[in-house]
């Protein structure tokens, strides 16, 4: 699966358009100290695991749609109320050739 935030794809034409898809991650608890360099490397590993999640849920959002590629890829990471983060990509499902 070929994902980029280009709306094209070098050496690859666009043969058809499938859909917006979306991943979304959520619920990682953000209540850190960033007292100490470890808990600095903590909470990194947790918005790296929780991108990681959403980029795997915008993957098969995308094969379900039978694409191989997704363009004009974001990604958007928010604090919730709450004290989590929310971690959402989107972009169009393509096939390309």
């Amino acid at each position: 699966m070929i994902l980029t935030t280009t709306n094209t794809i070098e050496g690859h034409k666009i043969q058809d358009y499938l859909g917006i898809v979306t991943g979304v991650s959520v619920n990682v608890k953000t209540s850190f100290s960033f007292k100490t360099s470890k808990n600095k490397a903590l909470y990194n590993d947790f918005i790296n695991k929780a991108k990681e999640e959403a980029f795997q849920y915008l993957k098969t959002n995308a094969t379900k749609l039978n694409a191989n590629a997704i363009v004009g890829l974001t990604i958007d990471i928010e604090n919730t109320p709450n004290g989590s983060f929310m971690v959402s990509t989107n972009g169009t499902a393509v096939q390309v050739v």
